[in-house]
């Protein structure tokens, strides 16, 4: 059992919600690719976070928290950070097939996407050579339409190079960071810098957030299938020295009034279902918005994990991320594939350690974290078509 308390279940607030007032606490940082989004978020404790996240795409502002289970000493009350990426990826997909199909003229009765992430874990901590890692994902698209197999095989192919995510997803992206520790600015080690202006501590934009409505967009639904990949135990992902491969998948479907429906299920480590919505009419937070989420979410756990590894004073970890993306292919009306520019991320620390700790944290958090890997690999989707 975790040493550390619960902060998320005896809130008596939703975890998730459209925030009352959010456009006062947090805006979007200016455009300038098409889709620009901002996520700000703190710790609460050594897993567990809460953000909030404004998208250009839309103008309501989303509180979104974040826990990890057992197997990092939490309390599995949110999604883990991986869950986010995952469900904001496959329904990017589903948003550009679906507009493709509409351009092309291809009539689809019904359709499944089915998603698989891996990433890997190698190293030691301590040493500094502990390195996170991600891999080619696996799309499966099972599709009810009387198109030829070619056809819709290329649908999918494009859908997926549509995506703004095709932006951090194909080349390599290195993040580009700043530090600030106690209230000051620290010049980062190996991290590439931001440039311009740093943003304060986003903590007061975050505390006390109400919601706007009581309408649930991401719920818990058990247990996710357990397999033979599985290995996690007890505080296994706390190991000062790994060699493990992690699998999380998403399945995207369709509520009847259009809203992406996604069952999130983590296999390695083995952990609990959740199930998402996901809107580009502000029905419930966009893609861009889930996708920023999963990426700074990840971040702040590597950062809090390499703490408790090295056993050093981390008493809060805070962030302020923007991410700007291209519009859609499809759904943007561009034509074109979907591009990113680096992801930028100002990071906020509280500890009584000096600023070599600091450093240290921002390395081996950008170091280790499996989503800013994703970013600076070029990944590929293989892709696979179910013609029902």
């Amino acid at each position: 059992m975790a040493a550390h308390g619960n902060i998320l279940g005896p809130d008596p607030r939703p975890s998730f919600f459209a925030v009352e007032g959010g456009a006062q606490r947090l805006a979007p940082p200016a455009d300038r690719k098409g889709l620009a989004v901002r996520f700000a978020a703190r710790s609460l404790s050594v897993m567990q976070k809460e953000g909030l996240v404004a998208s250009s795409a839309g103008d309501q502002v989303w509180r979104l928290v974040s826990d990890e289970g057992a197997y990092l000493d939490g309390f599995d009350e949110a999604p883990c950070p991986l869950s986010f990426l995952t469900t904001g990826m496959v329904s990017s997909y589903m948003t550009e097939l679906l507009a493709l199909a509409k351009q092309r003229g291809i009539a689809i009765r019904d359709v499944t996407l089915v998603q698989d992430n891996y990433y890997t874990m190698k190293g030691s901590a301590l040493k500094g050579t502990m390195t996170g890692g991600a891999k080619d994902i696996d799309l499966e698209a099972r599709i009810d339409s009387d198109a030829d197999a070619e056809a819709l095989r290329a649908l999918v192919y494009d859908a997926v190079a549509a995506s703004p995510l095709n932006g951090l997803m194909r080349g390599e992206k290195e993040s580009l960071f700043t530090l600030s520790l106690n209230g000051e600015e620290v010049k980062p080690d190996k991290a590439r810098p931001v440039a311009g202006d740093v943003p304060g501590d986003p903590s007061a934009q975050i505390i006390g957030a109400q919601p706007a409505t009581s309408e649930a967009f991401i719920r818990r639904a058990g247990t996710s299938p357990l397999t033979a990949e599985a290995t996690s135990s007890q505080s296994s992902s706390l190991a000062e020295e790994q060699d493990r491969i992690l699998h999380i998948r998403g399945i995207c479907t369709l509520r009847e009034d259009g809203v992406k429906m996604v069952e999130q299920q983590l296999f390695n480590p083995h952990g609990s279902i959740f199930h998402y919505l996901c809107d580009e009419e502000g029905r419930a937070p966009d893609a861009a918005s889930y996708i920023a989420a999963g990426i700074g979410f990840c971040f702040m756990t590597q950062l809090g994990r390499y703490a408790k590894i090295a056993r050093k004073d981390l008493s809060a970890y805070n962030i302020v991320q923007d991410i700007h993306f291209s519009r859609g292919g499809a759904s943007g009306g561009t034509g074109q594939a979907g591009s990113a520019d680096p992801v930028e991320t100002h990071v906020y620390l509280q500890s009584a350690e000096d600023e070599a700790f600091a450093r240290a944290a921002l390395d081996m958090g950008e170091q280790t974290c499996f989503l800013h890997a994703f970013c600076r690999t070029d990944l590929k989707a293989r892709v696979r078509v179910s013609q029902l």
